[in-house]
């Protein structure tokens, strides 16, 4: 097999894994906005029951630096594709628990327990999942097109979130009751067929050339994290508020939308459901594209020219979702998220380039899984907030727009090491390593 056909090979298999991953991340949280909070929650009035249980989809982003160590840590130590294994295989067993978990009127307040340990489970393993994809899918990839690889497997969260949404439209079609009682837990189960065939995949890729590389060197680091933590704590830093604002705008517009659309808009779950879909649709599309694009006119210029759309948007998002208009509510969905896929098509490859391949894996999985703690993770519940206290939505957009300026600062000083900055470069090599 040819280097451009096996890089392809792992390419596809990586996106088919991320995308399972993504999907068993996404019913959660589609679950949590409809749902959790009166099968988990019931004895608390609406918005509390509502904020405790989108808290629950936030637990497992602080789960997510912890995983982002330990599966950073092996993934440098003893290569990328058992860590890839391994973080399916937990996520899929979390997911499927889920499914099964006993309500609040069934045993009481070890519910909401049990639903907040399985899903620090599924974060846990998230945090060392998305790295581990990039890196394989980047690191194989010809330097004129490490651009693209990266923003393929970005897609992941697209085809994740548009087999959520798409699951959750099917049995939304149960009747309400049918729906509370059983027809929630279906997505849950289901994605254990979606786990088997990842693993199926997985289990017959080559290891990354770049960490093979490493270890004919005699260059594997004894404890990767130490060095990062040490050597490149700015570059950290830098790296987790660069993804502040392409978080806050999925996640606002994801999941938050879905419960202000129906209780403030008055727009129904399955016209909201419907709008993320179809907008994932366009994500899937123009993610690859922008990234096809970095490879042509560089990385930082794409990434920096989404943050500012991000920056700008969210006031057009919200007054077009208010008009209950559906052709308006998805002009206002376009709208937003061009410029988040211009930004999140370009993450993954610029990311993969700040800190040395020695501990590549663990730099980016703790610089990224941060930034998804105080951006994805918190951004339904500040939004919520924020809409309790003010009664409008214009302090969200404000918010939205403060996290944007924060990030577009960050990343003008995030800078990628001297190698494979622009197509066409040399390939990263074990100079990188030093």
């Amino acid at each position: 097999m040819t280097h451009d056909a096996h890089a392809r090979k792992v390419l596809i298999s990586s996106l088919i894994g991320s995308t399972v991953e993504w999907y068993e991340f996404f019913i959660y949280g589609t679950a949590a906005s409809l749902v959790f909070d009166e099968q988990f929650f019931p004895q608390f009035d609406p918005l509390v029951g509502t904020l405790l249980a989108l808290s629950t989809f936030a637990i497992a982003f602080v789960a997510r630096p912890l995983g982002g160590v330990v599966f950073g840590h092996f993934g440098d130590r003893i290569g990328r594709k058992a860590m890839l294994v391994l973080t399916l295989t937990l996520m899929g067993g979390a997911t499927f628990v889920i499914g099964l978990l006993p309500t609040y009127a069934q045993i009481g307040v070890a519910a909401p327990i049990l639903l907040v340990l399985v899903r620090l489970v599924q974060g846990f393993s998230l945090g060392g999942e998305y790295s581990g994809a990039v890196l394989m899918s980047v690191e194989h990839a010809a330097p004129a097109r490490r651009g693209f690889f990266g923003a393929v497997v970005n897609t992941g969260a697209g085809w994740g979130l548009l087999l959520a949404n798409l699951m959750f439209l099917l049995v939304s079609q149960l009747p309400d009751d049918d729906f509370a009682a059983y027809g929630w837990r279906i997505p849950f189960l289901c994605s254990a067929v979606l786990v088997a065939l990842g693993l199926f995949i997985r289990l017959r890729l080559d290891e990354s050339p770049d960490f093979k590389a490493v270890q004919r060197k005699g260059a594997v680091r004894k404890v990767p994290v130490v060095e990062v933590l040490r050597g490149h704590p700015l570059r950290v830093v830098l790296m987790c508020l660069a993804y502040l604002s392409a978080g806050v705008t999925f996640y606002v517009g994801t999941v938050f939308s879905l419960a202000y659309g129906t209780e403030h808009v008055g727009a129904s779950r399955d016209v909201l459901l419907g709008l993320v879909t179809m907008v994932n649709v366009l994500t899937i599309i123009a993610i690859p594209f922008f990234g096809w694009l970095s490879d042509r006119v560089g990385r930082k210029r794409v990434f920096l020219a989404g943050i500012v759309g991000m920056a700008v948007v969210p006031y057009a998002w919200f007054g077009l979702l208010g008009t209950a208009d559906l052709p308006l509510m998805l002009l206002g969905f376009v709208l937003m998220f061009l410029p988040y896929a211009a930004n999140y098509g370009v993450m993954p490859t610029l990311f993969a380039h700040v800190f040395p391949v020695g501990v590549r894996y663990t730099g980016m999985s703790v610089g990224y899984t941060l930034g998804t703690v105080l951006g994805s993770g918190l951004a339904p519940i500040v939004a919520t907030f924020l809409l309790d206290r003010t009664g409008g939505w214009t302090a969200i957009a404000l918010y939205m727009t403060g996290t944007a300026v924060v990030s577009f600062v960050a990343a003008l000083f995030l800078r990628e090491r001297g190698q494979d900055v622009l197509a066409g470069a040399s390939p990263a090599g074990l100079e990188s390593t030093k």
